[in-house]
């Protein structure tokens, strides 16, 4: 079992020292033994504010995390199990309502077994409540960034942890719905943890506690100093145009070809990575999302990286480009894919309503997204990533309605004119401005 802080051992640990400032709390006198008159109740509690120093499960504040100024929800899991009641439900009203009133992040430190029994329904409630408060900030374009300490499980997960925008957790922490005493006798308790969480594309990444000040510390400010716009990079690869279709296809699938790695990394000071669709999915090998900092300011990314793209990378560059949105971030993306893929597997998983949420993500965003077509543009899976009107191309790109060797296929064509078909296609990158696919400029 890892090791547990208590709720003024993790504040002291992530926040700047001395910037910690505790919120009042306007707290009703509760009935004896609570709302359901649950014999013992009184004391049950009585002993644990003993024991812990506290008078709830939760401790809500504001405090500088490496100089970014953040409302801090910080559980006491030693506290009746952190588990939530309704006066946890007033600390954590009041603490979102302070955030939007003072335009702040949101840092949500979760330990908690869920809700609290004594207490019946009135408690369960608290997660109506709770829900209600994150999406209010949500909607306000301000940041949720959970972390999951151990345990986080039941409502607390469900929704603190669960509903913020980026979801980091402490190593080995017991992370899942359901806590240890209510699973089947047979679950397999690895996956309750938060690397399983991580693999399952429902958090983001597990950070070790001598890290977290700092993590946090970088999520904070890039989250919250986007820039104007998002500049297309400049061309890494091939300077001279294509001669042919085919010579642009050629091109795009040269293993010498910089890949959406290099390019990330010259356009980016510093950059962290978002990780899952947060419906069980992860396409590491196929896209790259995250935010970065260029020329000082934050820009998010969605990049493909040359292999075919699955339905999870489609959802993940989806939720990238509306929490970007919501928080007014500008997007690069990089188009680099031969296509979707089209497996059985990939079927299963849904990869055309994967495409067409990317495609609905595009097309709504009110922050400016710029695309540069780095590689291979294959088809809709592809498309699907671009921004209409403010797509680029480099010289060693082409982009495509289906890749030559298959367009000869539809048209029942021999293998041999897959080469003439690419010429016919017009697929070069200055075919592309010149039809007005893609905008016209040095780069290209």
């Amino acid at each position: 079992m890892p090791e547990r802080q208590s709720a003024r051992e993790i504040l002291a640990l992530v926040c700047d020292a001395s910037t910690f400032a505790e919120l009042p709390y306007l707290e009703g006198r509760s009935e004896p033994d609570g709302p359901l008159a649950w014999p013992g109740y009184d004391a049950s509690r009585a002993r644990a504010a003993d024991r812990t120093g506290e008078e709830e499960s939760v401790v809500c504040g504001t405090a500088s995390i490496g100089g970014t100024r953040a409302v801090l929800i910080a559980f006491e899991f030693g506290f009746l199990g952190g588990s939530l009641g309704r006066r946890t439900g007033d600390r954590l009203e009041a603490a979102y309502v302070h955030a939007r009133a003072h335009r702040l992040p949101v840092v949500p430190l979760v330990a908690t077994g869920g809700s609290r029994m004594q207490e019946g329904m009135l408690a369960l409630a608290q997660l109506q409540r709770v829900a209600r408060q994150s999406a209010l900030t949500r909607e306000a374009g301000l940041a949720q960034i959970a972390v999951l300490r151990d345990p986080t499980t039941g409502g607390g997960w469900a929704t603190l942890g669960a509903g913020a925008d980026v979801i980091l957790a402490l190593p080995g922490a017991q992370v899942g719905f359901a806590g240890s005493r209510v699973r089947p006798p047979d679950a397999d308790p690895a996956a309750y943890t938060a690397e399983a969480q991580v693999a399952a594309g429902s958090a983001d990444a597990v950070v070790r506690l001598e890290e977290l000040r700092e993590t946090l510390a970088r999520w904070l400010r890039l989250l919250t100093t986007p820039a104007d716009q998002a500049p297309p990079p400049e061309p890494l690869g091939a300077t001279g145009l294509p001669a042919t279709g085919w010579d642009a296809v050629r091109r795009a699938r040269s293993p010498e070809r910089p890949r959406a790695r290099a390019y990330l990394d010259a356009y980016f000071a510093e950059r962290v990575a978002i990780s899952g669709d947060r419906c069980g999915g992860r396409d590491p090998e196929g896209m790259l999302c995250g935010f970065g900092t260029h020329e000082g300011r934050t820009v998010a990314y969605a990049a493909q990286t040359g292999a075919a793209t699955r339905p999870a990378g489609y959802r993940t560059a989806a939720r990238l480009i509306r929490l970007a949105d919501r928080l007014g971030i500008p997007v690069l993306t990089l188009v680099d894919t031969p296509g979707a893929a089209n497996d059985a597997e990939a079927e299963r998983q849904g990869a055309g309503s994967a495409i067409a949420e990317l495609f609905t993500a595009v097309a709504t965003a009110r922050t400016p997204v710029t695309t540069l077509l780095i590689g291979e543009g294959g088809s809709g899976g592809a498309l699907a990533l671009a921004a209409p009107g403010n797509t680029w191309a480099t010289p060693d790109s082409y982009f495509s309605v289906i890749a030559p060797e298959m367009a000869a296929v539809i048209l029942k064509r021999p293998p041999a004119e897959a080469e003439s078909t690419a010429n016919r296609l017009r697929i070069r990158p200055q075919d592309l401005a010149q039809l007005g696919v893609t905008r016209t400029e040095r780069r290209m």
